[in-house]
């Protein structure tokens, strides 16, 4: 009989970057490539789960992390404390933290907006970029306003960002059936429960607060990007469409590769780990 190797283990870790502290998942060989995973909304660390165990597997430093306004210790109250520029400098804290000069950028809805734009401002630190579901931020402000179907897809974006907490008391009334909703039911019951838990305890404004930092326009300031670059898109995304996946292209000016998953949701780490994984190592190991 096969001799299966064992699960990596997955530890907690706890990463201090200025005043804040924030709450991490590692795995992998301390002298691995870092492979940093950064989550979207309404989500944490946990979703990377099983991309953790395959990248630990493949010999990297895998690090998920809470970010800013999900992890208790690293929760401003103010509005302006999420604006994209200081998000992009908590991920840059992270790798300093790690030890880790270069490293591997993953990222998944909010969490690749991030992404993009950290890769277009300081290129020199990494080795590659991998984004699943959200477009490039140019492309997705482009689609919004081409009189699409992005409109429509983004409608949310607009009750998130209303004043006096709206969204936190329509999303948790009623046993927070509104935020369950979110979900659509992709997620695992027992995910679902701990989402749901964590947001309510307190990381749900915090997460809003992402969106309620944008300007009016919602527009994300993103330039090219000068990095090898993998995109995942999720045919059955209900967030994000066609229009801005497929305009993404014109603004890698790297090597790239662009993966539509058939009959994918957005909710990509938690439930398309078996066809995200495959191309995403490839892209790491550079032999896509």
């Amino acid at each position: 009989m096969e001799r299966r190797s064992p699960v990596p283990i997955v530890t907690r870790t706890r990463l201090t970057v200025g005043p804040h502290t924030f709450d991490a998942l590692i795995s992998g060989p301390a002298d691995g490539e870092l492979v940093l995973l950064l989550h979207g909304f309404p989500e944490f660390a946990d979703c990377w789960t099983e991309e953790i165990h395959a990248l630990a597997e493949a010999g990297y430093q895998a690090v998920a992390v809470d970010q800013r306004g999900y992890s208790p210790d690293a929760r401003p109250e103010a509005i302006e404390e999420y604006t994209i520029d200081k998000l992009i400098a908590d991920v840059l804290g992270v790798a300093d933290a790690l030890g880790a000069e270069r490293f591997h950028l993953v990222g998944h809805d909010w969490g690749g907006m991030v992404a993009w734009t950290l890769a277009s401002a300081h290129p020199e630190r990494l080795h590659t970029l991998s984004v699943l579901s959200t477009p490039h931020p140019q492309a997705f402000y482009r689609a919004l306003n081409g009189g699409g179907d992005q409109r429509e897809r983004s409608q949310y974006v607009r009750h998130f960002r209303l004043p006096g907490h709206v969204a936190e008391q329509s999303l948790l009334a009623h046993d927070a059936a509104g935020l369950q909703a979110v979900y659509r039911g992709a997620l695992s019951e027992q995910q679902t429960r701990s989402n749901v838990r964590r947001l309510a305890e307190g990381a749900l404004t915090g997460g809003l607060n992402w969106y309620r930092a944008l300007g009016e326009d919602l527009q994300v300031p993103a330039g090219e990007i000068t990095v090898p670059t993998l995109y995942l898109w999720g045919t059955e995304d209900r967030a994000s469409g066609r229009e801005a996946a497929e305009l993404t292209a014109e603004y890698v000016k790297a090597p790239y590769r662009f993966v539509p998953l058939e009959g994918a949701p957005h909710w990509l780490p938690e439930v398309s780990a078996d066809v995200v994984n495959p191309p995403l190592l490839a892209h790491l190991a550079g032999t896509n």
